[in-house]
């Protein structure tokens, strides 16, 4: 068990730290989950850096690293549909978690063909990513900070992440489109 992989693990025990810190009352749980969020997505970044650098990349690596990532945007993006229960909240919430869902088992079904490289994570997919961590951030957050709108400006992050996340489905679904219509 390497340190990657270690911060991977890391990054899902601290959901259940997030999910308690969320819902705890007062405004500082706010910014307390917000940074729970923010060293958890600093791991995110830290366990493929390590990996890389280190030479330590690892088959258990390579399954927990994505696991660990969608578990936790996953989780957060629907505690923060929960606490907004508004449509143009619901409808990026929703083709995330769509699209999470969809492009894993398209991973999976490329890897069984042995196509796995046509699907691999791609430069939008960080961009995508990226979107979404300044998003959370931003929303979890929620109350504006000296004078910065952080709610509208965490709703127009989460629009920028929506359409990176069509933009990155749309193309591994190309990508993996010979394979598909051969299936």
């Amino acid at each position: 068990m390497n340190l990657p992989n270690q911060l991977s693990l890391f990054r899902i025990v601290l959901i259940p730290c997030f999910v308690v810190l969320f819902y705890l009352p007062g405004k500082w749980s706010n910014l307390g989950a917000a940074a729970l969020f923010g060293l958890a997505a600093l791991t995110d970044w830290l366990d493929g850096h390590l990996a890389r650098k280190l030479d330590q990349a690892t088959k258990l690596g390579a399954f927990l690293d994505p696991v660990a990532d969608k578990l936790l945007v996953a989780v957060v993006l629907v505690l923060i549909l929960q606490r907004q229960p508004e449509i143009w909240i619901a409808l990026p919430v929703a083709v995330m978690v769509g699209r999470e869902i969809t492009i894993s088992a398209l991973r999976e079904w490329m890897a069984e063909l042995g196509a796995r490289s046509q699907v691999a994570v791609s430069f939008v997919g960080k961009i995508k990513t990226t979107c979404q961590m300044v998003a959370i951030l931003l929303l979890v957050i929620g109350d504006d900070w000296w004078g910065l709108p952080l709610q509208a400006l965490g709703v127009l992050a989460l629009y920028l992440a929506m359409v990176a996340t069509l933009w990155s489905a749309f193309l591994y679904l190309r990508a993996a489109w010979p394979e598909l219509r051969r299936g």
